[in-house]
């Protein structure tokens, strides 16, 4: 066994080692066309491919009112046909040559995708500005991509035990703000949906100046810049508005507690939310910390606590759900065999009071910021992981160089930041508890 001094020397060069870990900066170019599209780009020649990411500002928070899973439908709707493509051709230019690409649809933005060989750059980048400026929004695609959202829903929400629970920490979670109605969309509402409505959205949101291109890795600069000039800079910038979100959500001045059920709810389960601050907020990265050492693997306090030694729950977590105008931090737990909501709330309450008044140690701190050091680092070794990481930066720092400093501010937070957060947003006052179980139905 190792000695007591043996281990604080461990500890201590860990933290050393931490403390001095230094990623290049990645050397960004910007740009922004007359037309209001943001061009950023990242030349890097080590492997013959690249990523090309377009990020669009629209997210679920932007579903006109009574028409929730727009942005969602949209995302879907992006790969059917425009005027000189024909449906699924995105897949053809990308897997047939031996890449791939996908989007997704988050509160905040929507992004589209694409990885391969880089002598198909042009190809990529022409058809991705002829999506932005040609969809084909008409009744067919409408129809046929409305009905896909909907069989989504009922997959991913209806049909999941736990998918009313997850809709329900946002509904119930925020009061005025639209973060409240989810991503993935509203049956009823869907189905009062029509393709006017969606040509509308289309024209308000999908736009060059509503939106940022990023491309990571084998080309030449001088070459790329042509091809943007070439297939985006041709795309006019409409005179409309782009429409924002305009309500700000109140503070909480009370707790407030809700029981809720649902079919085919094999075991209890509780969350309790947080309102917490916005992505941009310097208290973020000691929040990350916080999360990393109550629910990062077996060893998390939580993990350890409520999972392995009182065995009452078979799944605990503490998340920092970062969003632009305003995240969540809740705790997620759901119950073993036997046990109760009411057993997870307390437990869960007894691990925040712990580290509120006891604070975490330097250790738990250091390897916290490892993992997540060493996660961020490992993004950085691909084209595809540095393009998500710019593209983070923009929808949530609204700097794409922001990707540079983020380590450094891991790096910075101490035991006395991580505890100073959690008494900071985590009151009683503060609190949502939600407690999920079976309406004793079996479907």
């Amino acid at each position: 066994m190792r000695s007591l001094r043996n281990i604080i020397v461990i500890l201590a060069a860990a933290a050393a080692i931490s403390a001095q870990v230094k990623v290049p900066p990645l050397n960004i170019v910007e740009r922004k066309l007359p037309n209001g599209l943001t061009v950023v780009s990242l030349r890097d020649n080590s492997s013959p491919t690249v990523a090309i990411h377009v990020l669009y500002d629209v997210g679920g928070k932007n579903d006109p009112p009574g028409k929730s899973g727009f942005a969602h439908m949209f995302e879907h709707m992006m790969f059917k046909s425009t005027k000189n493509m024909p449906n699924e051709k995105m897949d053809r230019l990308t897997e047939d040559v031996g890449g791939f690409n996908n989007a997704s649809t988050w509160d905040d933005f929507t992004n589209y995708y694409e990885v391969v060989p880089s002598n198909y750059l042009e190809t990529l980048l022409w058809a991705e500005a002829e999506r932005m400026s040609n969809l084909n929004v008409d009744e067919a695609n409408f129809a046929s991509e409305r009905d896909v959202v909907k069989e989504e829903f009922r997959q991913s929400v209806l049909a999941q035990p736990y998918g009313r629970f997850y809709e329900y920490i946002s509904s119930l979670s925020y009061k005025v703000h639209p973060y409240k109605r989810g991503v993935i969309g509203d049956l009823d509402q869907l189905n009062a949906a029509t393709v006017d409505d969606a040509r509308a959205f289309h024209s308000l949101y999908y736009r060059p100046d509503n939106a940022y291109l990023i491309v990571v890795g084998d080309f030449q600069q001088a070459q790329f810049d042509a091809w943007v000039d070439k297939y985006f800079g041709v795309i006019k910038q409409p005179r409309s508005f782009i429409p924002r979100v305009t309500e700000v959500e109140p503070p909480r001045t009370k707790e407030e507690r809700y029981a809720k059920t649902a079919p085919n709810v094999p075991f209890p389960g509780v969350a309790i939310t947080y309102l917490g601050p916005r992505s941009n907020d310097p208290d973020i990265p000691a929040l990350q910390v916080a999360e990393a050492i109550l629910a990062r693997g077996d060893s998390s306090r939580l993990y350890q606590s409520l999972v392995y030694k009182q065995q009452i729950a078979q799944e605990a977590s503490f998340n920092v759900d970062n969003k632009v105008e305003g995240g969540l931090l809740y705790f997620f737990a759901i119950a073993s065999e036997g046990k109760t909501a009411d057993e997870l709330e307390r437990s869960l309450l007894a691990e925040l009071k712990l580290i509120q008044d006891k604070g975490v140690t330097a250790a738990e701190v250091t390897k916290a910021k490892n993992l997540l050091v060493a996660s961020q680092v490992r993004r950085l070794e691909n084209n595809d992981g540095k393009a998500i990481a710019i593209e983070r930066a923009l929808a949530y720092q609204k700097d794409a160089r922001a990707v540079n400093t983020g380590l450094a501010k891991i790096q910075a937070v101490t035991a006395a930041d991580v505890q100073r957060v959690m008494k900071k947003y985590f009151s009683d006052t503060n609190r949502v508890v939600i407690h999920y179980s079976n309406d004793g139905g079996s479907k």
